[in-house]
Order: structure tokens, then C-alpha cells, then sequence
């Protein structure tokens, strides 16, 4: 293979094991797992434009996730010793769970850090939620960040993608937190065509005007996520594209986390490879931990794209 491109052909991303140009799939073994995310359900307060997981108001293909389930996976990484340092949560909006801040407690009192993505829209600005997380944050403070969805820097991109006005919204729940000191970071995308470095400068000055203690420079605390796009071609991973890109199989996403969901109508929760494919059969390792232990074979387009070639993790 002289290049990686050389495997963007027909047929790509559908043998779970074999490229479409004949070549072995690229795998990833669970390394040192550093993060256990927790997807909270996949209702959302909004409908964004390029949602990967089509979050809605109205979409509950993943249900809500209670308490106990956090509390069984919890036990079971004390129980086997995975040496998870992040507890993440995702959804869906997860402030729309009525069990998130009893969950976010549970993962802090045990002496995780917790990392929640959220729009910080109405959902969190509920009296009882933001008393709740006032709450955390007296307790736990220093282990405890939200991560914003700020998709722009600028409103007018930002709501073509989120809708009229989320824009102005989501900056009024970041001064609540600014103002509460709860620590913040930003997770954006790169979908206008606008270079990066251009990118920091416009967030940079967002964060500015606004008084935020966030790093418009640091990718850990200003997030630029490249846009995952199913139907667009990408280079397969093989086994010699380690070597190709100079690359590790441990610094893929994979290699350090899990996600756990519940489906609708599921009688337990499911460990999943990825938080990007939460509804591939084929990354589905089943509902435990020690299940969750095996190798994953990168055979979809967000495997080569987003992790491999794009660099991005959606840990902290």
C-alpha cells in the first residue's frame, strides 16, 4: 500500500475485518482505560442541524439512564481495576435526565472527575438542577467541568446549526456558571470551512468579552471537533497505517474508554466501543466491563476520520 488514501474504494468500511482493498483492518485493544462515559438518553431540549446521534426532542431510541445503573458500573470498575480517572456524560442533553445530578454525585463522592457535555440551555437553568449543581460544586468543585456546546464563535453560525436564538441562550447559561465559578470548557465544530487557528481567534475573543476562564488555544479546553459525515468517502485504517501516519493504536479513543447505554425497551445497559456509534450492532461488546475488554476493529467511517486521521477524543 503506497498510501492510506489507496483504500477510499467501493465497498469500504463492510467487512468487519478485511479492508475493501484486501488489506487487514486496523484494530485497537483496550489499553489503560482512563474514562467511563455514560450516555444519559438521547432526548434533547433542541434538534440540531448535524446531530451524529439525532438527538431530539422527541428521539428515545436510548432511554434515559437511572441511578443504579451508574452505581452498578461504578462497582464494577472498583470491582475488576480498571483505573478510570473520568467519569463522562453524554447524551442527548443530560440535564433532560431527572436522575443527572443524583449521578454526577454518586461518580464525585467516589473520587472521579466528572465531565458533562451539555448546551447549557433551559434544561440546566431548572431551579432544582442548578441548585443541584451549585451543590456539586460547593462539594466537589475542583473535580466537576461542563463542557459546552458552542458550535461558533459567532451566533449566526452557531444557530444555523442549533437553531434562532440557541445562541444567545446557551451564552446566558455559561455566565450562570461563569458567575457560580463552576469550571467550563467549549467543544466546537469545523464545518464552515474556517481554519483553525482562525477558529481560536474567534473564540478567544467570545471568551474575552464574555469574561470566561477558557483557553481558546488549549485543544483540552477549546474542543474543535471535525465533522463526522457518514456518506462522505474516507481511507479505511489497515495494520500498516500505524506505521504510515506514525501513529498509536493506544491514542485512539478506544484504546482508553467505553460508553454504557440503555436502549428503549432493553431490560440492562450496554457497553459500547465508541460514543460516536451508539446504535452500530457492530460496537455493541455487550453489558458488562469484562465484556467490554475485547479488541475493536475500526470498520467505520468515524473510526479513520474522527479518531485516526482527525486526532479528536471526546475525553477531557
Amino acid at each position: 500500500m503506497k498510501d492510506y488514501e489507496d483504500c477510499v474504494t467501493p465497498g469500504a468500511f463492510e467487512h468487519p475485518r478485511i479492508t475493501a482493498c484486501g488489506a487487514v483492518r486496523a484494530s485497537v485493544r483496550l489499553h489503560e482505560p482512563k474514562t467511563l462515559w455514560f450516555n444519559t438518553g438521547t432526548v434533547c431540549n433542541i434538534t440540531c442541524e448535524h446531530c451524529y446521534i439525532e438527538s431530539s426532542p422527541t428521539n428515545d431510541r436510548l432511554a434515559y439512564l437511572e441511578l443504579d445503573d451508574v452505581v452498578t458500573f461504578l462497582d464494577e470498575i472498583r470491582d475488576i481495576g480498571w483505573p478510570v480517572r473520568e467519569i463522562g456524560f453524554t447524551g442527548g442533553e443530560p440535564f433532560m435526565n431527572p436522575q443527572m445530578i443524583d449521578m454526577a454525585r454518586v461518580c464525585l463522592e467516589r473520587g472521579f472527575e466528572v465531565l458533562v457535555l451539555t448546551n447549557a440551555m433551559r434544561p440546566m437553568m431548572r431551579p432544582r438542577v442548578w441548585a443541584g449543581l451549585r451543590s456539586l460544586h460547593a462539594n466537589h468543585g475542583g473535580k466537576l467541568t461542563l463542557r459546552i456546546s458552542v458550535d461558533h464563535w459567532s451566533a449566526e453560525n452557531h444557530d444555523l446549526e442549533r437553531g434562532p436564538g440557541t445562541f444567545r441562550t446557551t451564552l446566558e447559561g455559561m455566565c450562570m456558571l461563569r458567575d457560580a465559578g463552576i469550571r467550563m470548557t467549549v467543544a466546537g465544530r469545523t464545518i464552515w470551512g474556517e481554519a483553525q487557528g482562525d477558529a481560536r481567534i474567534g473564540y478567544a475573543r467570545l471568551f474575552a468579552e464574555n469574561g470566561f476562564a477558557i483557553d481558546a488555544a488549549d485543544p483540552a479546553e477549546t474542543v474543535l471537533f471535525p465533522e463526522m459525515n457518514e456518506t462522505e468517502d474516507v481511507p479505511e485504517i489497515t495494520t500498516d497505517c500505524w506505521r504510515i501516519l506514525g501513529k498509536s493504536p493506544n491514542d485512539v479513543m478506544c484504546a482508553s474508554s467505553r460508553m454504557v447505554v440503555r436502549r428503549k425497551g432493553a431490560s440492562k445497559p450496554a457497553v459500547l466501543a465508541c460514543t460516536l456509534l451508539p446504535y452500530d450492532p457492530e460496537f455493541e461488546l455487550g453489558d458488562s466491563l469484562a465484556e467490554a475488554e475485547r479488541e475493536v476493529y475500526l470498520n467505520h467511517p468515524h473510526c479513520s476520520k474522527f479518531c485516526v486521521l482527525g486526532g479528536a477524543t471526546c475525553s477531557a
